[in-house]
């Protein structure tokens, strides 16, 4: 048999009798399997990347190579990927975050030669266990490395990761016989050529293998259906008739439990997915998915590159992501083994608030990043947790910060935390300006798609320059090619049932229950469990919400002013449904810089409609600090004192719980810093209520 016939083979066995191995696939295995080449292959979603890697992998164990190791971004593609390779025969495991009780077993089991395939997340490649004692000998014994989703490695993709960073290293390690495969979708000539740079592939022995995008069974459409009530009634109406099974993509975790919530109470057999959803629920929620258990998973960009669907009837995005690169992405999960899925895109006004929000934590300035490095010792490591009281940085920058500091080989991290390296170290601040110039450039390009009368297929083929474009190309299939338009209209009488749902004001602001680590370093004393702090709070609606956020984002960026009658209607609202364990008797103000009329009108008018004792406005200290801080040790610190305490004698008369009222819940430390003061003055439990929640 012929290197190409048990290829054929092995294809088979991946995919049923009826597959036929392509000719460019078989360019690619042949250069990894007999070559031992290196290669950098982008091709649409559905092309068959993945048998390309599997069959690689085995026809190189079959010849004696070591084990292939697969570095994969999602948890999602490698449950895929570990499912499709045992249908070949391949014995592979993973290595990731949801199964860390596995992680010793899987070692012994590579150290044995029993794996084919080893899938690595980004993320372990900097763990110090895994880097310094499994890493070296997969190194040395890798039959095979592939990057998939290798656009990660590129500052210039849409995904771009820190981890991704560590892939250049491992691929200098390699012995020159030992085959690298780098695979995506989305990339354009940009991310190819940084790509094929930071993997270390190019030159004229590397092979790229660049295909044509069109997605033939994808049929684009853009449907303007006004404010969010009136796009989420325009789902609820129309999801039933959308083919199949799909997901519904939003912006923010938020927004898809209230999108999930508010389908669900229609009759619609749907579910919320996103980062913040557990492991074990993720893995039943897409087993869910896949067995069409559900109409559709409302679902954050969390479930993304590497789901493999092939039956994906629809795909609906709640917003538009920030760039036609992850949009492709993401609508490229459908359709690919159906003749037609249909792909919507509902965009709304507030999305370019979204987009700059997450453009706002992007990487931080020069003098952070020093704070950082020279908060780090060279001897003795510090956590991360230990080294947030000592910089000006929340936890996930941070973390950030510090892995692109130890790909640079300015911080390294062993057991126990991150130590500092003594390396020289240079801010790229050319680099740093030119990825916002070009994250600007795809925001302007994802308005352009929404507005354009061409071909939609082909304008987000040309964002990816797709080489096999021709001037003029249409697809044929998408709403400016046929002429026909997906209609916006939704019932007036739908549209005002939504709208009450989503309007409906009350969300939970959770209440801190343990203070920051490493306060006793910035003069604070506290330490331990919360003893003397707020009970659960309340808020009118968090400023992503597809209902009340637009209006409380309206209301905050206004001039102060006094609080109008359909906030204190809905304040009243999430009062009467508070199941609080002690009514409040009486109410109090917060101090504020940018909202005092806001805030103390509303406290008052609470007051009166409630009939509480108004014990008017907790006043800040002549002395305070600005609270500028991002991480939690730094805002408590800055907090610390930052009150004048209240009168004694008029909180005791109240006799009660004291409801605290502010204009914004970001941190939860304002208001559990703040409850301290006026619990100190004799109030035997303070009640936080905000009119936002950021969360």
């Amino acid at each position: 048999m012929t290197t190409r016939e048990a290829a054929q083979a092995l294809l088979e066995q991946l995919a049923g009798p009826a597959a036929v191995l392509r000719d460019d696939q078989w360019t690619a295995i042949e250069a990894l399997v007999v070559g031992r080449r290196r290669a950098l292959v982008v091709q649409r979603t559905g092309w068959g990347k993945s048998a390309v890697y599997f069959i690689a992998a085995k026809l190189l164990r079959e010849a004696g190579r070591g084990p292939t190791v697969i570095v994969s971004p999602l948890l999602a593609l490698m449950r895929n990927q570990v499912a499709a390779a045992e249908r070949a025969g391949v014995h592979a495991a993973t290595i990731n975050s949801s199964n860390v009780a596995d992680w010793d077993e899987i070692n012994e089991r590579v150290h044995r030669r029993e794996l084919d395939v080893l899938l690595v997340s980004p993320e372990r490649l900097n763990n110090p266990d895994f880097r310094d004692h499994v890493l070296p000998a997969l190194a040395h014994d890798a039959g095979l490395v592939v990057v998939d989703e290798a656009h990660c490695v590129s500052d210039w993709g849409h995904d771009f990761r820190p981890d991704y960073r560590r892939i250049r290293t491992l691929v200098g390690e390699l012995g020159t016989d030992v085959p690298v495969l780098a695979t995506t979708a989305t990339a354009n000539d940009r991310v190819v050529d940084d790509v094929a740079a930071q993997l270390g592939v190019g030159g004229r022995d590397t092979l790229v293998l660049r295909g044509g995008l069109d997605r033939e069974s994808l049929r684009l459409s853009v449907v303007k259906a006004g404010n969010p009530a009136q796009r989420a009634a325009w789902l609820a109406a129309h999801i039933d008739s959308l083919p199949g099974s799909g997901i519904v993509y939003t912006l923010t975790v938020a927004q898809a439990h209230d999108v999930a919530s508010l389908l669900r109470e229609q009759g619609h057999e749907v579910a919320a997915y996103t980062g913040a959803t557990e492991a074990a629920e993720r893995e039943q929620l897409e087993a869910d998915l896949l067995a069409n258990k559900v109409k559709a998973l409302v679902a954050t960009s969390a479930l993304g590159m590497g789901f493999d669907k092939p039956d994906l009837g629809f795909v609906v995005h709640l917003g538009a992501p920030s760039s036609p690169i992850a949009y492709y992405q993401q609508v490229g999960r459908a359709g690919r083994a159906t003749e037609s899925a249909q792909v919507i895109l509902l965009p709304g006004n507030e999305d370019q608030d979204v987009w700059r929000y997450f453009a706002s934590v992007a990487f931080p300035s020069e003098s952070m990043v020093r704070n950082v490095i020279g908060a780090l010792d060279a001897e003795r490591p510090q956590s991360t947790p230990a080294l947030e009281p000592l910089v000006d940085l929340g936890r996930s920058r941070l973390e950030m910060v510090l892995k692109v500091l130890d790909v640079d080989g300015a911080v390294r991290r062993v057991k126990g935390g991150w130590v500092g390296t003594g390396a020289a170290w240079e801010y790229d601040e050319p680099r740093y300006r030119k990825l916002d110039e070009a994250r600007k450039r795809e925001q302007q390009a994802m308005l352009d798609y929404q507005a354009t009368n061409g071909c939609r297929m082909a304008f987000l083929r040309s964002q990816l320059d797709d080489p096999s474009l021709t001037p003029g190309e249409r697809c044929g299939r998408c709403d400016n090619c046929t002429g026909e338009h997906v209609s916006a209209d939704v019932d007036s009488g739908t549209t005002e049932q939504t709208r009450q749902r989503l309007m409906r004001p009350g969300v939970e602001i959770a209440p801190r229950k343990q203070w920051p680590s490493g306060l006793a370093k910035l003069g604070v004393e506290l330490s331990g469990k919360i003893a003397d702090g707020p009970a659960s709070g309340r808020a009118i609606g968090r400023l992503t919400d597809l209902g009340w956020g637009a209006r409380l984002r309206r209301v905050l960026d206004e001039p102060d002013g006094e609080v109008t009658e359909d906030l204190v209607a809905a304040a009243v609202k999430v009062l009467a449904s508070w199941d609080w364990a002690e009514r409040p008797t009486a109410v109090m103000a917060l101090d504020s810089d940018r909202h005092p009329l806001l805030i103390s009108s509303l406290s008052r008018a609470l007051a009166r409609l409630g009939r509480l004792t108004d014990l008017g406005t907790l006043r800040y200290s002549p002395t305070r600090r600005a609270v500028t801080a991002a991480n939690s040790a730094y805002r408590v610190a800055a907090l610390d004192g930052a009150w004048t305490a209240p009168d004694r004698d008029l909180v005791a008369s109240a006799g009660g719980p004291v409801l605290l009222v502010d204009d914004v819940a970001d941190s939860g430390w304002t208001l559990t810093m703040a409850a301290r003061v006026v619990r100190a003055a004799g109030a035997p439990d303070v009640l936080p209520f905000a009119l936002a929640s950021t969360s």
